[in-house]
């Protein structure tokens, strides 16, 4: 890892490793759960506004707060077009935290105004449930295509990152933040688990991964020098 005049790199990488050691935590305690008590882990567990849905939540919130402090960084350094796409990336996971959550609708209480009444097929106030004519948004925008463009991003760009000049040109000149090796293996690692976990709302369980991995990519990227 390349060091950063100023920064803390010895806290980022012990942070990194926490982030990673509660991946490896997850993925084995939702096995068990899935395996012993499959009632639990869909009733429950995995359940809407439980454990995991509101621990995806809270990282992809804590993910955009690392964003946000690399954009602070950034801008610091003098790099603004990275400090500004940093900051979009920030925002995306802000917005991604919030419906992850339904924006809070059903921690205060609140009803869905007319709009998403009628649109949302969960009667949420939230985008990804929304439906156009017959087809469900999710479907369409967070289905196989999200899940391919994520794995593409966790796994082959941390593989090609160092080999392929052109495309680490363009990963650094857009600030991505690449994932390096041991967060390609965990990402690996997690898609096997819950493939394997024959549990409604099994997928809940990869979304938080998702997200602590995120925070722990951003955190201590393979690029430290062009995104934070």
């Amino acid at each position: 890892m390349t060091t950063i005049p100023g920064e803390g790199t010895m806290h980022r990488d012990t942070i990194d490793r926490l982030l990673l050691a509660l991946i490896v935590a997850t993925l084995a305690a939702s096995t068990i759960i899935a395996w012993r008590a499959p009632d639990y882990f869909q009733f429950s567990f995995a359940a809407e506004d439980r454990l995991v849905e509101n621990g995806t939540a809270l990282f992809l919130l804590v993910a955009s707060l690392v964003l946000l402090s690399n954009a602070a960084r950034l801008a610091g350094r003098g790099a603004r077009r990275a400090a500004v796409l940093t900051a979009l990336y920030a925002l995306l996971f802000f917005l991604a935290a919030g419906e992850e959550i339904s924006w809070g609708q059903r921690i205060f209480g609140w009803e869905p105004g007319e709009f998403f009444a009628e649109h949302n097929y969960q009667g949420e106030t939230n985008l990804h449930n929304l439906m156009v004519g017959e087809v469900r948004l999710a479907q369409v925008l967070f289905g196989s295509v999200l899940t391919t463009v994520l794995l593409l991003y966790l796994v082959v760009l941390p593989l090609l990152y160092p080999r392929v000049a052109w495309l680490r040109r363009v990963a650094d000149a857009l600030a991505v933040p690449v994932p390096g090796l041991r967060h390609a293996v965990l990402a690996l690692l997690a898609s096997g688990v819950v493939a394997v976990i024959h549990v409604p709302r099994n997928w809940e369980v990869y979304e938080l991964v998702f997200a602590l991995l995120a925070t722990a990519i951003f955190v201590a990227p393979q690029n430290p020098e062009k995104t934070r």
